[in-house]
């Protein structure tokens, strides 16, 4: 069992902070521009940009482990899952 930090794996740590910067990477550089004033988060107060910001990374976390659930989830070559449902 690998390290954990307040009760949760490094792996998954690291998980939350991919999302978080590649979530905020998008709405700042590709989403921000092109919204509504009020859609639009300048920074240290909550507004409706932070809340959208958030789902922008809620968004990016899911898709993470969507990514790492169908990757576990396909048949070995002769159609068979582990377990785990790993490969090999």
């Amino acid at each position: 069992m690998g390290a954990k930090f307040l009760g949760t794996s490094l792996r998954r740590w690291l998980e939350y902070l991919i999302a978080i910067l590649l979530g905020n990477a998008i709405y700042y550089f590709s989403l921000q521009p092109h919204l509504p004033p009020i859609w639009r988060h300048p920074g240290a107060k909550i507004d409706l940009g932070l809340f959208l910001d958030f789902l922008v990374c809620v968004g990016v976390y899911g898709l993470i482990r969507l990514g790492i659930y169908v990757q576990r989830e396909r048949p070995n070559d002769d159609g068979s899952t582990d377990a785990q449902g790993r490969t090999g």
